[in-house]
């Protein structure tokens, strides 16, 4: 056996070593007084040692590169993230011994690249969010290193089948509920991994749960599920951290996505807040998307006549985003005046009342 083979299959055992000693990550309800009969669990990702969802990904990305060969013994591993999943990358690459760079939009949270740093990665920051892709490239053939390519990878490296993947976790977890199918998974799209694993598993499963994808505002998702044009294409990228794309990414399946909202990411900031004030900690952005996308979920069921249950994800803990999210200089900074809206969300969680339909748009 070659020097490579046996140093991949020695990291292999210390990655699938690191699982066995990790728990489940827990599932917690959120009462919705507004839609009586209708349950709702957020999946609490944020208790993974890496602090969120990518936590899995970065786990099935590095075990994908390692079984493909692409990694080798002392050669820098690349990523282009905009911080979560770098953070949870960083993290195995110590593990293994291997230098990390991630690559992000100068805009990503001092908390995000701090923790990086933790982990012994390397932060390299450009001003350009469009151009993490090909800067990540130059910077694997600078260095003769492996670019990681999340985007390109997430729904291939994931076993979707099993292996306790997200989707098979939930509904373990949801067998004694008092509905253990739930009506909807609710997934905000980063690289759109997520989404993929959860459509193909209720599909292999042969459950009838229905997957919404809520989408960012500045982002190219939503429009690609409505108009099928892969070409589509931003300068700018997202504002709420780790959700939503610039461009079409290849691990984006919009057919086995059953209904998708876009989120202005003032609705999402307003309900990130609202969510962090009833569980009685801090939550990431991203969690208040997928608020948003479960209540219009709820309000679906709620016209349909239905009873049963959702799950959604929380993506990160709010840690990440003290100086930005949960600050209100930062918040004024960026003309966002979130009163009204956390009152909105209130008044849709508490007493069912429609969300601003006038500023949402939904292909549900």
């Amino acid at each position: 056996m070659s020097d490579n083979r046996q140093w991949a299959r020695e990291a292999i055992r210390i990655i699938e070593a690191d699982f066995q000693r990790s728990a489940d990550t827990h599932l917690i309800p959120l009462p919705l007084p507004g839609f009586p009969g209708i349950e709702l669990y957020f999946k609490d990702e944020s208790s993974h040692p890496t602090g969120s969802l990518k936590h899995r990904l970065a786990r099935s990305l590095f075990l994908y590169a390692l079984c493909n060969g692409w990694l080798k013994p002392g050669a820098p591993v690349i990523e282009a993230s905009s911080g979560s999943t770098a953070i949870s990358e960083a993290y195995f690459a110590r593990m293994l011994g291997l230098p990390f760079i991630a690559v992000m939009p100068a805009t990503t949270s001092r908390e995000k690249i701090a923790q990086i740093a933790f982990y012994g990665g390397q932060s390299h920051l450009v001003d350009d969010p469009t151009q993490i892709y090909a800067e990540s490239e130059r910077l694997a053939r600078e260095h003769d290193g492996h670019f990681i390519d999340q985007f390109t990878y997430a729904e291939r490296a994931t076993d979707w089948r099993a292996n306790n993947n997200i989707a098979e976790s939930i509904f373990q977890q949801m067998r004694f509920e008092q509905h253990p199918e739930p009506s909807w998974l609710i997934s905000s799209p980063g690289t759109g991994g997520t989404t993929a694993t959860l459509g193909r598993y209720v599909r292999y499963r042969q459950h009838c749960t229905r997957v919404l994808c809520a989408d960012a505002e500045r982002s190219v998702f939503f429009d690609y599920y409505q108009s099928g044009d892969a070409s589509l294409s931003l300068d700018h990228g997202s504002r709420i951290e780790g959700i939503g794309r610039p461009r079409v990414e290849a691990s984006f399946l919009p057919k086995v996505i059953d209904a998708m909202v876009k989120v202005p990411d003032a609705l999402s900031l307003a309900a990130m807040h609202y969510l962090a004030e009833r569980l009685g900690r801090h939550v990431g952005g991203s969690s208040g998307t997928n608020l948003i996308g479960a209540l219009m979920a709820a309000q679906q069921m709620t016209v349909a006549g239905e009873a049963g249950s959702i799950v959604a994800i929380l993506c990160d803990g709010g840690e990440r985003y003290a100086t930005t999210y949960y600050n209100q200089a930062w918040l004024k900074a960026q003309g966002y005046e979130l009163t009204g809206l956390i009152a909105a969300v209130a008044a849709t969680v508490e007493r069912g009342e429609p969300l601003p339909a006038s500023i949402l748009r939904a292909n549900i």
